[in-house]
């Protein structure tokens, strides 16, 4: 298996621990929200050729490890 990617003139393996945190910590994204939350963080990530290696939704914050491509920004 190998664990490193490739771009055309690169080999990368570039991840970053990302928390995103609602504002003032409302505990909202364990009801409704909790279904599609998981969905949505995905197709976004493939929209910028990254993708979701894992992922932890709390009550009131999301912890995400991301990989993405060196020519994007974390951001």
């Amino acid at each position: 298996m190998n664990i490193y990617e490739s771009l055309s003139h690169s080999v990368w393996d570039c991840k970053y621990h990302v928390v995103w945190i609602p504002k003032f910590r409302k505990k909202v994204l364990y009801g409704q929200l909790r279904v599609y939350m998981g969905e949505i963080l995905r197709e976004l990530a493939r929209q910028k050729e990254s993708r979701v290696v894992e992922g932890h939704l709390m009550p009131d914050h999301v912890h995400m490890l991301i990989s993405i491509p060196p020519k994007y920004e974390v951001a």
